[in-house]
């Protein structure tokens, strides 16, 4: 009797790390890079930037070469890649004064009724762990581990938002443990030290780890030991720092014996800004702009003996598919009782088919639908942007029509000449129109209490 108990109790502990059976859940590592363009590493064209790593990571796995962010700036593009749906739907598509992403102590952050990736593996017993850049609300109950995460290192926003009042801090979990980090040159080593750490204490059971990087976005700040290592300046040299992260992650997993048994994703948060060095050739324009160079970003995926060394696939995909897939990967169900707009994009993924998995995929900015892409036609309606803090305003827009197969860079109009395509793409638009809502506001009841580092006032929002 006892002997059977002793195996009942041996059982409970090791069954959750298993699916279908004796099939192991694969791991699920996803790295988010800030402003990475099109073309800044080697799988998509860079040539300024070495990246031996991520182009090996290619050969062993797939390029996504038509994958996208839901929004050319960081917060909303953040809420899709959590949530699965679009910023709007999660009214994360602007801040409380209306701009376009959160700043520090904002009354407005991710809901916590919200269902994260985070939260939809952890259900299915995963670890979970995000590190580096977080940009969804500084208020516990918009923080990590109020969405999932049994933990958080990083710091809470963009590394440019260095403020008097609020000096840019390094958190963990709720606690500032440093402030004024924006020069920090070790802060893509440390995200990675917190990685390795993550995974070794982790390895015997299924883990997801969340690593949204820093890097690039302005000021640029790479290790000491990668300055002047690339032909692109600081930027490039930041660029070779991620590369180099990558591939110690990658011998982790080796070293502790689980690399056959992870999925890892590496991709951008949205285009380069281009203002210092970058690339999202051969596509047109940059971040904060719904062109193809805002919103399409470069996405390298590796599974190894599942998702088929050195492929590539065209189909229309995007941060929304990553809840979807990462519950069929875990056996988890996606939550119905809430509208999500991202697909389960596995079969693509295992080669099994390279079907668009979407009629038509809708480019935000802020609350604006600005364009609709629907297979190889891309139509952008007339309007006048909203876009307030970022670059120069956009102005008044036409009703453009482009073939991303054949003009890829959105030169050529064909809206005259191709009307039918116009009706179709609008009629798309329209159907999206209608239902979409403020579905939460997202207030929380006040800012982190940063004891430690700085003084708790600092971080009180204004009255």
């Amino acid at each position: 009797m006892k002997m059977h108990s002793f195996l009942i109790a041996i059982l409970a502990i090791f069954l959750p790390a298993f699916t279908y059976g004796a099939t192991p859940k694969p791991n699920v590592i996803i790295v988010f890079c800030d402003d990475l363009g099109y073309a800044d590493i080697g799988p998509f064209g860079s040539k300024a930037h070495d990246t031996p790593v991520l182009d090996r990571m290619a050969k062993e796995g797939m390029r996504l070469t038509d994958f996208y962010s839901t929004c050319p700036v960081c917060t909303p593009s953040r809420s899709s890649l959590m949530t699965g749906c679009y910023p709007r739907r999660v009214n994360m598509h602007v801040d409380e004064k209306n701009l376009c992403v959160l700043f520090p102590a904002a009354r407005k952050g991710l809901n916590p009724s919200e269902r994260t990736i985070a939260e939809v593996l952890k259900d299915q017993g995963y670890a979970t762990s995000c590190i580096g850049k977080w940009h969804l609300g500084d208020h516990p109950d918009f923080m990590p581990t109020n969405h999932g995460f049994d933990s958080y290192f990083g710091i809470p926003y963009s590394n440019d938002m260095n403020r008097k009042e609020v000096p840019l801090p390094l958190v963990r979990d709720l606690s500032v443990i440093e402030d004024s980090v924006q020069k920090d040159t070790t802060i893509t080593a440390r995200y990675t030290k917190e990685a390795i750490s993550f995974i070794k204490k982790n390895s015997k059971k299924p883990f997801f780890l969340y690593l949204p990087h820093t890097a690039v976005h302005l000021p640029l700040v790479p290790g000491k030991k990668f300055k002047g290592t690339s032909k692109g300046g600081a930027y490039g040299d930041w660029v070779q720092e991620i590369d180099w992260s990558m591939g110690e992650i990658f011998k982790t997993l080796k070293k502790e014996g689980i690399d056959e048994n992870t999925f890892v994703l590496f991709t951008s948060d949205n285009g380069s800004a281009r203002e210092k060095q970058g690339s999202n050739l051969p596509l047109r324009g940059r971040k904060g702009r719904t062109d193809e160079g805002g919103m399409r970003v470069p996405c390298v995926v590796r599974w190894p003996a599942k998702i088929p060394a050195g492929s590539s696939s065209g189909a229309i995909t995007s941060t929304l598919d990553l809840l979807p897939t990462a519950a069929a990967l875990s056996g988890a169900k996606v939550p119905a009782d809430r509208t999500i707009d991202g697909k389960n994009i596995l079969p693509i993924l295992l080669g099994k088919t390279d079907k668009h998995p979407r009629e038509a995929f809708f480019y935000y900015q802020m609350d604006q639908l600005q364009a609709v892409r629907s297979g190889e036609w891309k139509l952008f309606v007339p309007m006048e942007s909203k876009k307030k803090n970022w670059g120069k305003p956009e102005g008044k827009t036409e009703l453009k029509l482009f073939n991303l197969i054949h003009d890829v860079h959105e030169d050529s109009n064909l809206a005259d000449k191709k009307p039918e395509v116009v009706e179709r793409l609008l009629a798309l638009l329209r159907l999206l129109l209608l239902p979409v809502v403020d579905l939460h506001e997202g207030l929380g009841h006040s800012p982190l209490s940063f004891s430690k580092g700085c003084s708790a006032s600092i971080f009180q929002l204004p009255p």
